[in-house]
């Protein structure tokens, strides 16, 4: 018994359960937010690309 109270009050190794645990958090997020992340940057470099078409004559 007294082991098992000894491990369960060993506190090395929580920073690294910490890291693990933030780092998925971000992992997930990324995967949920970035898809219309990206949908928006494409958009708006399509937008770019025909506003610099539509004033290339002023561009030279």
């Amino acid at each position: 018994m007294k082991g098992v109270k000894s491990f369960l009050g060993d506190e090395d190794g929580a920073v690294t359960v910490d890291w693990v645990v933030l780092t998925a958090g971000v992992v997930v997020f990324a995967v949920f937010v970035m898809p219309p992340i990206q949908s928006a940057i494409v958009d708006m470099a399509i937008y770019i690309g025909d506003t610099i078409g539509l004033y290339h004559q002023f561009l030279e």
